[in-house]
């Protein structure tokens, strides 16, 4: 597991700017956010949590894992999508982690990710059917570790602020980019300690 050089130097800037985030980071201190340094296995484990809780995902991908073995993109064309779905998968998921699998072999499995700027990776990654935003930012919080992520669309996030910083209370996006313009360039660092302290088990793709 690969974790960020730059997490001390974000948990400082930020307890520095923002009084919330300081207590937050001291109170949930423990693993920081790490990498397993393979796009394609975090882009399917993205998809196989999309919309459920994360006990289903884990249980899901574990049967993928006893279906599958090492979970690649020549084990899952290995397997019929009767197979996928017997997983615990929807029809939809199954097609998507098949044309990944798909693609990855046609050549984004030749793709030097970490070369390319953010807006570069989210423009090929949306190109892959079923991968949308939110993914690609999941992708480059989980498996890229890079630092200025700011998952504005996601509904752990956007519920943890409303509660740390509005009472409870509902906030637009544009509201969510203000509060959040002091953490540039580490709302990585920011995201993952604001999902800690709604949920202590580190989150995993």
């Amino acid at each position: 597991m690969q974790c960020p050089d730059y997490w001390e130097g974000g948990k400082e800037h930020l307890s520095e700017v923002d009084r919330v985030l300081s207590r937050l980071i001291e109170g949930n201190e423990g693993p920081p956010l790490s990498s397993r340094g393979n796009v394609f296995l975090t882009l399917v484990r993205s998809i196989v949590g999309q919309q459920i809780s994360s006990r289903a995902a884990d249980s899901i991908w574990r049967r993928l894992e006893g279906l599958l073995g090492p979970v690649r993109p020549e084990s899952i064309q290995g397997v019929n999508h009767e197979d996928l779905l017997a997983c615990g998968l929807s029809g939809r998921k199954s097609e998507y982690i098949a044309g990944i699998a798909e693609s990855w072999q046609a050549g984004f499995g030749y793709i030097e990710w970490s070369g390319l700027s953010d807006e570069e990776v989210t423009r090929k990654l949306v190109s892959l059917r079923g991968v949308g935003v939110w993914t690609a930012e999941m992708i480059m919080i989980f498996s890229l570790l890079r630092p200025d992520v700011f998952p504005v669309s996601d509904i752990g996030i956007i519920r943890s602020i409303e509660r740390h910083y509005n009472q409870g209370n509902a906030l637009s996006e544009s509201e969510l980019m203000v509060i959040a313009g002091p953490w540039k360039p580490y709302r990585t660092v920011a995201t993952w300690y604001l999902w800690r302290s709604s949920d202590p088990e580190p989150v995993r793709y």
